[in-house]
């Protein structure tokens, strides 16, 4: 299969969908690669520099041999007009933004999965290109402020006098907002964070920085990890705290969003000019209207000897790395949907289908929601298309939320599928799986005759303890797999839930037939012996969150 990177046209725009080391593991993913000429250029890459790649001399030869296209930003109308039916896009893309591109884009019978759409899942981390842009942007954010700010960031005492260190103030304990914190702290600097989602605390205390907080109580967790809209009097209470920080900090950089809707105003005219002069506010969300009531997307403002910076082209003022991890987002994608060789769109992966927004002239946006209970029992009729093949029935007008598609391009059972089709609910997970929801009668029943066989020959007090066996295994299986992740770490929660077990049952024989008798003997063994596991399993642990503690 043929990839394809054109030259990215937005004004400012410098990063590249695919670096020379990037494409050295798409060619060894089996892909075919070309690149138009100078498309690196901005990032400082030339086009020597991209070996094995062929070179094209504009965009339309790029689109017109391309299988697969990757970019940066979303297509433009002139891109639209190269695409072909049966292409594959990858790039930014906002649909919630961009509904009029949507249905251009559905209408030249293209698949475009937007790399903005990843869902935050563990599995779909090395896709997030969301993350590893907004790691940079929280980094040059304080590169930038530094910069304005015209004097150190760390405290220092010398014969020439004391410098006392910046204070700053970062809003939104997100991946840009805790990037931001790490480099300040970095450079010296006192740190405070805000975030209105209270689990961030610890994230921002590991880094040093002090977590300031309004005293009315609230979550902002929103869905997926994104914070959500707060009530009348939450937001009362954040500008008060605002306002108060604006007196003290010399550096503010705001990184508040909500997916979907325009940026929250946060920081109000009053509170800039409350600042002392020469002080800085960097507004990560210029793009999208801004956090500051005097931001001007892609300038800087000075108002009151405070300089109020809002650029929007962060990533691109760092584009060999920006395009770097753009690049590998794409490569890990692309080794996920089967490599060139078995290159599938398999919209039964909740990943690709929560990416996917365009698919056979369809808008496929926004998904469904991947839950068993929320698929209808019965599928949608599938609809020929041109080529004569089914393809899923999805409604034009976007309203696909509420369908699940039919059948994928390799005829994989979608996720109706793997939920079973009958009105029981009960069904096979597919060719490859195992039957879930079914029960073996015939082990049933063996089983059942083999306990019946032991209780007429076994004792009485051989079935006494047969019965302590078999609620020991139930109980202790709920116990040790039930146990929250976030209450211990991963090597240590099921090896505690495990000792603690041991340490009850050793407990309980101890003291049994006697003093030295063996069961008490074994009991006083087994108790010394979790003890020490239970002991330095929590002893570790503890050493462990604290290689993650910055100290001073």
């Amino acid at each position: 299969m043929n990839i394809g990177i054109p030259r990215e046209t937005f004004p400012g725009e410098r990063r590249v969908a695919a670096t020379p080391e990037s494409t050295e593991r798409l060619r060894k993913l089996g892909f075919t690669v070309a690149l138009e000429s100078g498309a690196g250029a901005g990032a400082g890459l030339a086009d020597e520099a991209y070996a094995g790649v062929e070179l094209l001399p504009d965009a339309a030869a790029v689109w017109a041999q391309s299988d697969i296209v990757l970019k940066v930003r979303p297509p433009t109308l002139a891109d639209i007009a190269h695409m072909r039916k049966g292409q594959v896009v990858l790039s930014l893309f906002w649909p919630a933004q961009n509904s009029g591109l949507l249905e251009a884009v559905a209408a030249r019978g293209v698949t475009l999965l937007a790399m903005d759409q990843v869902p935050r899942i563990t599995r779909a981390q090395k896709l997030d290109v969301l993350s590893s842009q907004a790691n940079l942007v929280g980094y040059r954010a304080v590169i930038e402020a530094a910069n304005r700010f015209g004097r150190f960031f760390t405290g220092q005492v010398t014969a020439a006098g004391k410098v006392t260190p910046a204070k700053v103030l970062i809003i939104g304990a997100g991946v840009a907002g805790l990037s931001a914190v790490g480099t300040a702290r970095a450079l010296g600097a006192i740190v405070r964070a805000f975030d209105t989602r209270p689990a961030v605390r610890e994230q921002v205390q590991s880094l040093g920085a002090e977590f300031i907080e309004v005293t009315l109580e609230e979550d902002g967790a929103g869905v997926g990890g994104y914070a959500k809209e707060m009530s009348p009097a939450f937001i009362a209470a954040e500008m008060a705290l605002f306002l108060q920080q604006a007196r003290e900090v010399d550096i503010i950089v705001t990184t508040a969003l909500i997916p979907g809707k325009p940026a929250p105003l946060l920081i109000t005219e009053e509170m800039v000019e409350a600042m002392r002069p020469g002080s800085v506010i960097v507004d990560l969300a210029a793009e999208q209207g801004g956090n500051c009531a005097l931001t001007r997307p892609g300038e800087v403002v000075v108002h009151n000897l405070v300089s109020i910076i809002g650029y929007t082209d962060l990533p691109s003022r760092m584009a060999v790395q920006a395009s770097q991890l753009f690049g590998t987002n794409l490569c890990h994608l692309l080794d996920d949907m089967g490599g060139a060789a078995k290159f599938n769109v398999d919209l039964a992966d909740e990943v690709v289908r929560a990416m996917t927004v365009t698919h056979d002239g369809a808008v496929t946006w926004p998904p469904p929601p991947f839950l068993a209970a929320a698929v209808p029992k019965v599928l949608p009729a599938a609809t020929p298309t041109a080529g004569g093949s089914p393809s899923p029935a999805v409604p034009a007008n976007g309203a696909s939320a509420k369908a699940t598609l039919a059948s994928t391009p390799s005829g994989r059972p979608n996720a109706t599928q793997k939920a079973g089709s009958h009105a029981g609910g009960h069904g096979k997970a597919g060719s490859h799986g195992s039957p879930r929801g079914n029960s073996n009668p015939v082990g049933l029943f063996v089983a059942g005759a083999a306990l019946l066989a032991v209780g007429l020959v076994a004792p009485p007090a051989f079935l006494t303890h047969l019965l302590v066996f078999v609620l020991a295994c139930f109980i202790g299986w709920q116990v040790v797999w039930n146990v929250t992740p976030a209450l211990h770490t991963p090597l240590m929660s099921v090896t505690n839930a495990i000792s603690g077990i041991i340490l009850l049952g050793g407990m309980v024989q101890l003291g049994t037939g006697g003093t030295l008798s063996a069961a008490s003997v074994l009991g006083a063994i087994a108790i010394l012996l979790a003890t020490i596991n239970v002991a330095g399993g929590f002893l570790v642990t503890q050493r462990m969150l604290r290689m993650f503690v910055r100290e001073g």
